[in-house]
């Protein structure tokens, strides 16, 4: 683990006996199956029971968690209290969800940084390595931010949260991230992306006065589109994967909101975030993490061996975006579950506007690693993935004043030393 000083180094720039009827019962469902539309039916009914038995599995499964978590009492509201308190003339005090996760923990330090009050909200789920996310967390708390832990499904815990802490803003970044995982466990992300964010927005419409809030969607939503680069006015019907279909369904469920309940709120959709304390699922860095053990890497090609490329986005970037979306929002217009009148609602992207190549990216992994990978080449299965992504960031720029300006070169070997500093790497040697 790296010294605090150098923990601080790595923060953001920005500021549930019958007797024998089955005689009987066989005439019932003889008689009951003797039509076709009957049958149709039936065949529904019992469909929508399985999916309703499955899905209510998946909660429980799920949600296990939080209904077990303690929280609570005097001492946790002080806390809270404490840490939501604003420190500079005309700031916030924001619920950021997801403060252990990569861009929550950062945007978290920026907020608190400047003197906004900050409350985190997190499960630390096991999706990836949980002592990364509490590393995270011990980092926040050294800064002073309070991350609570437990469940955006929890709406005791949020409708306690804005109870006792004046929270003028939500930044809602928890959410199930990953494309490929969501062939292994696709109830997980309508889990935390739909059930998690309804039950967040409900929070937000009842609370008085009701707060503005920004919430991460997904450069994913595009899905199958070819024009580029991507903007907000292009058609994202056509998602890719079931990721993308759950933050596409975000934006429809958020402009619900705003039109009915007045809820003031802006969505972003990231594209490729990466840098220190990064997430290990990203390719970026399982890639730093098996070159520096010596085992190979495995790089997607797509039709006809066109190499995949995505419009990197560094976290510092991404944060200035985040914040700039906080400071431009204007008030929800609603109060008491009830809309007084239009209420702003906005999508921006937020990226880099350079896409590079997988194998360009590996190039500049290996320069500042100075190790050679083991390459492996593979056609691009048919996971979700797509070939290529890149950022039309007009609207961000002028509504937002958004401007990124760290290139894939200058973030990387940024990221190369935090990851040897925290793992404690050295040329392929644990220093540990």
């Amino acid at each position: 683990m790296p010294s605090k000083a150098e923990q601080e180094s790595f923060l953001p720039s920005t500021p549930g006996k019958l007797k024998d009827k089955s005689h009987s019962m066989h005439r019932q469902f003889h008689r009951c199956f003797t039509s076709t539309s009957t049958m149709f039916l039936w065949a529904l009914f019992l469909v929508a029971l399985t999916a309703a038995y499955l899905s209510f599995q998946s909660f429980v499964d799920s949600g296990s968690k939080y209904f077990h978590t303690a929280w609570g009492g005097i001492q946790w509201e002080k806390q809270v209290r404490s840490s939501a308190q604003i420190r500079r003339q005309g700031g916030f005090s924001v619920l950021v969800t997801g403060a252990g996760g990569f861009v929550g923990s950062h945007v978290s330090l920026a907020l608190k940084k400047r003197g906004d009050g900050v409350v985190g909200l997190d499960n630390f789920n096991d999706y990836y390595d949980p002592s990364l996310k509490k590393s995270r967390k011990n980092l926040l708390n050294s800064q002073g931010v309070f991350v609570v832990d437990g469940d955006i499904n929890d709406a005791r815990l949020l409708a306690k949260l804005f109870e006792i802490a004046p929270l003028s803003h939500v930044m809602h970044l928890a959410a199930q991230a990953g494309v490929r995982y969501a062939m292994e466990n696709p109830h997980s992300y309508v889990h935390s992306n739909i059930a998690g964010l309804v039950t967040l927005l409900e929070a937000c419409k009842k609370a008085d006065p009701q707060p503005a809030l920004v919430w991460a969607s997904s450069s994913s939503v595009y899905g199958l589109n070819e024009k580029a680069p991507f903007s907000e006015s292009d058609r994202t019907d056509r998602p890719a994967s079931l990721y993308a279909a759950t933050k596409k369904a975000g934006e429809e469920i958020t402009h619900t909101y705003n039109h009915i309940y007045g809820l003031s709120i802006t969505g972003l959709r990231f594209f490729t975030v990466y840098g220190p304390w990064g997430r290990p699922d990203m390719a970026y860095f399982s890639f730093t993490r098996n070159i520096l053990q010596g085992k190979p890497i495995t790089i997607y090609r797509g039709k006809n061996r066109v190499e995949l490329a995505r419009d990197f986005t560094y976290i510092d970037d991404i944060v200035k975006g985040c914040v700039a979306s906080l400071d431009t929002s204007k008030k929800s217009t609603g109060s008491g579950g009830k809309k007084r009148g239009p209420a702003q609602f906005r999508i921006f992207n937020l990226g880099n506007t350079s896409p590079v190549t997988v194998p360009m990216m590996v190039s500049l992994l290996e320069k500042h690693l100075k190790l050679k990978a083991k390459k492996h080449f593979l056609e691009m299965p048919g996971n979700g993935d797509v070939p290529f992504t890149h950022a039309n960031i007009s609207s961000a720029q002028i509504e937002l004043g958004y401007k990124p300006t760290t290139d894939l070169q200058t973030g990387l070997r940024k990221f190369v030393r935090w990851y040897l500093s925290y793992y404690g790497y050295n040329h392929g040697k644990s220093l540990k």
